[in-house]
Formats: structure tokens, sequence, C-alpha cells
């Protein structure tokens, strides 16, 4: 019989944050579509900012292979501020017709509303959607933002928040040996200070995700 272990404290949280924002999408629905599916499909396509000027690009080596280089159309953004430790946490994914399951989300020590920084940690977490596969820093010491700058949009307290930054190690497999190395990355994506800031780990750990050996 195949012994079902419990997931280490932070690997726990960090699934237990990815089911509760619902990043694990059921694998049919990050397919590309096919020639026969309805044109209601392809609506309008995802803009990470309506100021034109959202991006990410990242170069990753290790179990994933590939330089991103994600413009803003067809680009989903989000972000937020966070409370453990507190700063901000942005999310980058392609709409799923561009033909891409990853799913980064950054989450950045420190950084204040409006606030330009430099020497920022981040912990970085690496999502296939669709798939278990989940990579993540479990922390802020592996990675680093270099330099970040930040522009109000409009009179809310929504900024464009752009970021450039490396890491020095790996982001680990939550199950498994595999790991991913994300050498350096730049984004500039959205920050909604106004949205409830998220607490790591809340929600309960689906069944399904439990690692076995």
């Amino acid at each position: 019989m195949i012994p079902v272990l419990p997931l280490p404290r932070h690997a726990a949280a960090l699934v237990a944050l990815v089911a509760a924002q619902g990043w694990l999408v059921p694998a049919a629905h990050c397919a590309p579509a096919t020639p026969d599916a309805p044109a209601t499909r392809l609506a309008t396509p995802a803009l990470c900012l309506s100021s034109g000027d959202g991006y990410l690009h990242a170069r990753l080596a290790g179990a994933i292979e590939k330089n991103i280089d994600w413009p803003n159309q067809g680009t989903r953004c989000e972000g937020e501020s966070k409370s453990s430790p507190a700063g901000v946490r942005l999310s980058f994914q392609r709409q799923p017709d561009q033909g891409s399951h990853l799913l980064f989300v950054f989450g950045l020590t420190g950084v204040r509303e409006g606030a330009p920084a430099r020497e920022v940690g981040a912990n970085l977490t690496l999502i296939v959607q669709g798939t278990d596969r989940i990579y993540g820093t479990l922390g802020d010491s592996r990675c680093t933002v270099d330099s970040l700058s930040q522009r109000r949009l409009g009179t809310s307290r929504s900024y464009r928040l752009e970021a450039r930054g490396f890491c020095t190690q790996p982001a680990h497999a939550v199950r498994g040996d595999d790991a991913v190395l994300v050498s350096t990355f730049d984004f500039a994506g959205l920050v909604d200070y106004g949205a409830p800031a998220e607490e790591v780990g809340k929600g309960v750990i689906p069944e399904h995700l439990t690692p076995v050996e």
C-alpha cells in the first residue's frame, strides 16, 4: 500500500494558497481552442494593463526550459497587497488560447503603496495549470528585485508596478525532486491596494494534492 505523506509546513501553505485562489484549473479548461470550437471562446483578448504597457519576461531552466516574452495583449495580470509578510503579490498568465499553461506568482516583501524600492526579497511560485506541478522558492531569500517603480492609474488605489530581478537558487517542486531556476525576470503588472490582503495558507488542501511515495 502506498503511504500518503503530509506536506511540509511551507509546502502545505503554498498548496493551500494555490487551491484557494483557484489556480489549479482543470486541464480541459487550459487546452487551446480547436478549429471547431465556437467563435465566442475567442472573445475580447485579455489585456494585462489598459494602458497597454504590461508585460512579463523571464528565463527558465531546469525542469522547464523556456524564455518567456509575454506582451500586454493576451496576458492576464492581477495584484494586491499581502499581509504575511507585508508587501504585494502579483500574478501573470496567458489566456488559454495563447498556448501557455504557466502561471507566475511573485510575492514581494516590504513594498508599500506608490513607493519605489530596491533590493526587495521576492518569493516566486510557478504553477503548470491543469496539473499538480507546483514549484516554489518557499521564501524570499532566493530571488531579489533590483529595482521597482510604481505609477498610479487614475484616481483609484491601483498602480502599474514595474520590477526587474533575478534568482540565485531554483524554485523546487512541492512534490518530487524537480526544480526550475528563473535566472532573470522583469515585468510590469497591476497592483490594487484597495483589494483585501489575502493570508498565505488559508483554505483546505484538496486530498488529490497530497503527495504520495
